[in-house]
């Protein structure tokens, strides 16, 4: 089974997460910052990943630090229940829909960490949630789990049909690289013989 259990202790947080990627969806996240929670849960949904989250963060500063810090164990939980990628499909990429709002997402699972974000977010708060945290989170996640990750928002003007679609999207496309391709066996899809 591929899964991967992190714990990071900083002096702004202290996480625990578990991940298992060829599961139903299940979750039970606490992160300190309900807008995340939501998120996550959705991710875990749509990806078919069992995840759990627990982080004690220093949320009466803001909610930076537990988010940053979330994306970067989530990013090596995938790295780590990977390991060598032999079978991996590597690519994968999902438009989805959520209502007015229309976001596209492609990753590579390349060994190489990329973000493109191009959102155009319009309030700078669902909640009490920082909009400009959801880029913050991607970056942290891809530098962790050394993989490319495009997230283009390509129609949309209500925040939070935008935010939620890029969980949704990323899922879903993560989902597809994630996936083991039995016509690849044992192989490493790439002609370096690594990843």
């Amino acid at each position: 089974m591929r899964k991967a259990s992190i714990e990071r202790k900083t002096a702004e947080t202290d996480i625990s997460l578990a991940l298992a990627l060829d599961r139903s969806g299940v979750s039970d996240i606490q992160s300190g910052v309900g807008f995340l929670d939501h998120m996550l849960t959705l991710f875990a949904r749509h990806g078919r990943f069992d995840l759990r989250v627990k982080c004690l963060g220093d949320t009466q500063v803001d909610a930076h630090h537990s988010v940053e810090d979330i994306g970067i164990c989530l990013g090596q939980a995938f790295r780590e229940a990977l390991g060598d990628k032999k079978g991996i499909a590597r690519y994968g990429d999902t438009t989805l829909p959520m209502d007015e709002a229309l976001i596209l997402t492609a990753a590579d699972i390349s060994g190489r960490a990329y973000l493109a974000c191009e959102l155009n977010i319009p309030a700078q708060k669902v909640g009490d949630f920082d909009t400009e945290l959801v880029a913050e989170f991607w970056a942290a996640f891809v530098r962790s789990a050394a993989c490319t990750l495009h997230i283009r928002q390509l129609a949309g003007m209500n925040s939070h049909h935008i935010i939620e679609g890029v969980f949704k999207s990323a899922a879903r496309t993560l989902r597809k690289a994630c996936a083991i391709d039995p016509s690849l066996g044992d192989e490493v899809p790439s002609t370096k013989g690594t990843l």
